[in-house]
């Protein structure tokens, strides 16, 4: 597991059958492998390689990153809710490390406007 944090936001109220926009912050430098340090010399490329998200047991989102992505990607996307499931996201970089955030996603019934 890496030190690499995120942090995963949506509606505060979420009633069963919406479509909720889910953001996803990660911090990770998707460093290209085309810079150079203070010395010259240049910085190993290493980007986000794949990122899953599941909510309960279906994978609602995919993405593999290139080097074109910017430092600390954003990414949003759109589920529907159903019913109240944990939202789990993963992903690895090109030196292997591994990074994982569980939330879980509360789902009002149905009427409950």
């Amino acid at each position: 597991m890496s030190l690499v944090l995120a942090r995963i936001q949506w509606p505060e109220r979420i009633v069963a059958g919406d479509v909720v926009k889910v953001r996803l912050l990660v911090q990770h430098p998707m460093d290209t492998g085309y810079l150079q340090d203070l010395l010259g010399k240049v910085v190993p490329r290493n980007v986000i390689g794949l990122l899953t998200c599941n909510l309960g047991s279906q994978e609602v989102f995919r993405v593999e990153p290139s080097s074109g992505v910017s430092a600390n990607p954003l990414f949003e996307f759109f589920v529907r809710a159903t019913e109240t499931a944990e939202m789990s996201v993963q992903w690895v970089d090109d030196r292997g490390n591994k990074g994982s955030l569980q939330q879980t996603m509360t789902v009002l019934p149905q009427g409950s406007r």
